[in-house]
């Protein structure tokens, strides 16, 4: 399971909460609104959901998640390193975004262009390796990393860690603190080498999301809390069919 969020507005929200309040409802003291993206995939399917509202996203994959099967092994999850996006008090298991990861070096390469570009060389080493082992079964797929891309990211980590105990880097310097992120999430960007079908990154859950952040630029708000479970649940819609190779039209036409 995918999921982020990005900002959103709901004009009436505010006036909702209190009527909801004036009813004696519990309503959200929270004021910032989010459009949540989920993405699961089990199977070879992939179904595509989106939430707004004032919960974030971890809060919105709790809310889905209540509704499975307790006796089922819990979830594997792919989200970037915020803590927000975690369902609490229930069991996933975590996978951090490895683009996250590398939009931490690229974003200091000015001033580390060639520490940043054996990262991003090494980086592409995996990715390659993703690309030849995407198509094969979960479990061929993760013989695959383990032996290729295992030996990379231990390479990488080794690297990361000399650079700070030689004292090749200042730790709070902009190279410093992109190796810090990595190294607190390390067993999370590298859980695509313990779980069979564990993803490396959330691009399909980010470019998903890509269709709430260009309604957002098309519209600017929803009106009303109810036009945005309706706007979410089309969107939802359009979405799954892409991800299914269907024409969206079509589909929502039959």
């Amino acid at each position: 399971m995918h999921n982020d969020d990005t900002p959103m507005t709901i004009l009436g929200l505010p006036a909702e909460r209190a009527e909801a309040e004036a009813r004696g409802a519990e309503g959200s003291a929270r004021k910032g609104v989010f459009t949540t993206g989920v993405i699961s995939q089990a199977g070879g399917r992939r179904i595509a959901l989106y939430a707004t509202g004032p919960r974030h996203a971890g809060e919105n994959l709790r809310a889905l998640l209540l509704g499975r099967d307790r006796e089922r092994a819990p979830p594997v999850q792919m989200c970037d390193g915020l803590e927000r996006n975690l369902p609490k008090e229930l069991e996933t298991i975590v996978g951090n975004c490895v683009v996250h990861m590398r939009r931490q070096f690229v974003e200091v390469a000015g001033s580390f262009p060639d520490e940043v570009r054996y990262v991003l060389e090494e980086l592409a080493r995996a990715y390659r390796t993703e690309a030849r082992a995407r198509a094969l079964p979960p479990e061929e797929r993760l013989a695959l990393h383990r032996q290729e891309s295992g030996p990379v990211m231990e390479r990488l980590r080794a690297w990361m860690d000399a650079q700070l105990a030689q004292r090749e880097v200042e730790p709070n310097s902009g190279l410093g603190k992109a190796i810090a992120y990595a190294r607190k999430r390390w067993g999370r960007l590298t859980l695509f080498l313990l779980a069979a079908g564990a993803p490396l990154d959330n691009n399909v859950c980010e470019r998903m999301l890509k269709r709430a952040i260009l309604h957002r630029k098309n519209s600017l708000f929803y009106k009303t809390s109810n036009g945005a479970r309706v706007g979410d649940l089309y969107m939802g819609l359009v979405a799954t069919a892409k991800l299914a190779g269907a024409d969206p039209f079509d589909y929502l036409t039959e």
